[in-house]
């Protein structure tokens, strides 16, 4: 098998309070480009979507430009930045830091299935 699919053509698009995803739906990969404008935060802009009080996705992520700042459900926080690759776990609220646009690819799938979906 070979799938090939262009991030310039996504299969499906969210747009939420300062920012938007971009969703790739492919056999046996999920995978979003999510991008955060300055002012955004997921308590802010997702969680009313989400319905819950912290994000609930587990991400795999890199990050291709700017800063974001992920504060966990138990206190551990830190920020990401261009280059930086990631993973962080569900419980955690993230913001923008600065005044650049964050672009994030997210690897980990629930992200471009679920991430900013009304229930």
């Amino acid at each position: 098998m070979l799938e090939i699919k262009m991030l310039d053509k996504p299969d499906e698009r969210r747009d939420f309070p300062r920012g938007h995803l971009e969703a790739v739906h492919m056999s046996g990969l999920d995978f979003a480009v999510a991008t955060f404008e300055p002012g955004w935060r997921w308590s802010e802009s997702v969680g009313p979507i989400a319905g819950t009080e912290s994000c609930r996705i587990h991400h795999n992520g890199y990050v291709v430009q700017g800063r974001l700042h992920i504060r966990m459900d138990d206190g551990g926080e830190s920020e990401v930045g261009p280059g930086d690759v990631f993973v962080c776990s569900p419980g955690h609220d993230a913001w923008v830091v600065g005044d650049d646009q964050v672009v994030v690819y997210d690897f980990a799938g629930g992200m471009a299935q679920e991430y900013a979906k009304a229930d």
